[in-house]
């Protein structure tokens, strides 16, 4: 018979995933686990140019959106927030609340917006989970969403004096460009060792698309595209991803030009960076206990997320400090967890995150990353959370690590457990 400390103990650690600590633990099936029923996203297609470049952000989040509320079958007025992680959009909490009621939700369902830029998406899987295990709500949708196509990225904002004047605030006037060479610099990363990261992520992700991985993860979206050259709109299915580029070699990536020659060693170029994109995911998130009682499929777990800040000057390396953070909280090691989706916004970081932690290059963005598959900002911390699961299912496995650089000086990462 349990002591009372014991049973405190045991009840605790359903309420919060990050009690139950280990490998074991994290494996272990609780009515309380905060669980997702349902991971799904919309192609990645590139800016200005590809399949979703007249596709405005709100009919992306409806298209989505849509989706959810059919494949999930589930009572619609049983979600009460949908939580819709964005970086670059104006007025974006008109625009996520009225997708919501347009993609045909009860005006009960609310919405709410998040934005911590690249890992916006895993923030939003964050709130919602957090929401569940308070007792706020009991069901709720967490998204990312990105139409880079009708939202520029112009960087930072004039700020006060009192930023500019600032040794390490300051950091956060600097181009994402030059955060990357900064990382170069620092930590000689060579350009040659960026365009073999970049070729890999570039085969992993061909090699992806040709098996027909992706399309597990992939809504198809019916879409108004309009010719560039003709100037005809048509009705189009969007049903891949655009921005995988076939018989990629590092020395096929070594002929292209820097980017930012005004920064050394000016090893950033348009191939071993992440591609500007647009795009969508979305998460189901209830507790075990819901789910069963709904008839609800599961196939994953959220078992915590946490976020650590450096120098935005070197920005990308946030990952180095935000997994171990979440591996000392989760009691895992390296080697507990099969895939690591690690947010490829240049391949400096890349380079440098997989050599820092040592891990297993296998085990790295299986399926490519975001210098293959595209970036779109808000989205992509969502994204890895629904490729981990469709991977891990793949590979009959069962613990991943999501992780992202933030471009003001952050990283977060993210444990979840495949369920198949």
């Amino acid at each position: 018979m349990a002591l009372p400390g014991e049973r405190l103990s045991t009840v605790l650690g359903h309420l919060n995933p990050m009690k139950a600590t280990g490998r074991e633990s994290l494996l272990k099936k609780n009515p309380d686990d905060i669980v997702i029923t349902l991971a799904v996203r919309t192609p990645l297609t590139k800016a200005r140019k590809g399949g979703l470049k007249d596709t405005s952000l709100d009919d992306l989040l409806i298209t989505l959106l849509t989706a959810i509320r059919e494949r999930s079958n589930i009572d619609p007025a049983l979600i009460e927030d949908v939580c819709v992680g964005n970086v670059l959009a104006v007025g974006q909490t008109y625009i996520a609340r009225s997708a919501v009621i347009a993609a045909g939700f009860p005006v009960t369902t609310a919405a709410s917006i998040c934005n911590r830029f690249c890992s916006s998406g895993l923030l939003a899987v964050q709130n919602i989970a957090n929401q569940i295990i308070s007792g706020s709500i009991d069901v709720g949708l967490a998204v990312g969403a990105e139409s880079m196509s009708g939202t520029p990225d112009d960087g930072a904002p004039n700020m006060s004096a009192k930023i500019i004047n600032h040794p390490v605030a300051s950091q956060n006037t600097q181009p994402m460009g030059q955060t990357s060479e900064n990382v170069a610099a620092q930590f000689n990363i060579s350009r040659h060792a960026m365009d073999a990261f970049a070729a890999s992520s570039f085969q992993k992700a061909e090699k992806a698309q040709k098996a027909g991985w992706l399309a597990d993860e992939i809504v198809p979206l019916n879409v108004q595209w309009k010719d560039p050259k003709t100037g005809e709109v048509s009705t189009k299915i969007v049903d891949r991803d655009d921005g995988i580029r076939y018989g990629t070699t590092a020395e096929s990536l070594g002929k292209i030009r820097a980017a930012f020659p005004q920064w050394s060693p000016s090893a950033t170029t348009g191939g071993n960076a992440s591609q500007i994109t647009d795009g969508a995911a979305g998460l189901l998130l209830m507790k075990r206990s819901r789910a069963e009682a709904l008839g609800q499929p599961i196939v994953g777990k959220f078992c915590g997320a946490t976020v650590s800040g450096l120098e935005p000057r070197i920005m990308g390396i946030g990952p180095t400090l935000a997994i171990p953070k979440i591996l000392e909280k989760t009691g895992l090691s390296s080697s507990d967890v099969d895939v690591f989706e690690i947010n490829e916004a240049f391949a400096s970081m890349g380079v440098y995150c997989v050599e820092k932690l040592g891990l297993d290059p296998a085990k790295v963005n299986p399926r490519g990353g975001a210098i293959a598959l595209g970036h779109p900002l808000g989205c992509t911390g969502a994204r890895q959370v629904v490729t981990a699961l469709s991977e891990l299912r793949r590979q009959d496995k069962r613990i991943a690590v999501t992780s992202m650089c933030v471009g003001t000086g952050m990283g977060m990462a993210g444990v979840f457990v495949s369920e198949h």
